[in-house]
């Protein structure tokens, strides 16, 4: 048996979420801290539910995502980096949402700017999410691009993009909650997506098998 009053800690969990990790060790009646984690038998547990762990954080991708890169053109530059929280938030009117961490350098410049796309990745565009992924660097060399009505760049053979004006942001932990004003948009139907599951790139026929 675990003990209940211990204290609940999580940090860096992504994938269904903090509080969606946070209630399951609840509805266990568990509480641990995210150091002690690794030492006691609810790992068992939370690994049975999907959830993998790794450097003392709990990473739970138990639900499978999308791929975005949301770029905008700065005044020195494109910029742009790789989302996997992005949704569609209101139809009326027209929202979308997408959460930015705190440690980003690339969306304070973003924010700058005003005004957003979001690029929905392609099957075959798992370099391309990695290499935006990372911090610092020309993350644009050789990448070809056209521009969306805000200017931002729209990455090319992306099953859709969506060009959005800056219209909140609210904290939200270790994170920014980024909503989006949806003021152009297009898709290319017949594109899979690239899709994020259980720490890997997967394509719809992985999930289809």
């Amino acid at each position: 048996m675990f003990a209940k009053a211990q204290r609940v800690h999580f940090i860096g969990i992504g994938g269904i979420g903090m509080s969606g990790i946070a209630e399951i060790v609840l509805n266990l009646g568990y509480a641990v801290s995210g150091s002690d984690l690794r030492r006691t038998p609810i790992t068992t547990r939370l690994e049975s539910l999907g959830v993998v762990l790794y450097e003392g954080h709990a990473a739970a991708n138990v639900v499978g995502s999308g791929v975005v890169v949301v770029t905008a053109l700065a005044p020195d530059g494109p910029v742009g980096f790789t989302c996997q929280s992005f949704a569609s938030l209101s139809l009326d009117p027209p929202l979308v949402a997408f959460f930015a961490s705190h440690g980003s350098t690339s969306w304070p410049r973003i924010r700058e700017v005003g005004r957003f796309c979001v690029n929905v990745l392609a099957s075959d565009h798992a370099e391309l999410s990695t290499r935006f992924a990372v911090s610092g660097g020309d993350k644009f060399a050789g990448v070809p691009w056209s521009p969306a009505p805000s200017g931002a760049p729209i990455l090319e053979g992306v099953c859709a993009w969506v060009d959005c004006a800056l219209e909140a942001e609210h904290p939200g932990g270790d994170h920014h909650i980024v909503v989006g004003r949806v003021e152009d948009l297009d898709a290319t139907p017949d594109a899979p997506p690239l899709l994020f599951y259980r720490g890997a790139y997967r394509l719809l026929s992985d999930a289809d098998a």
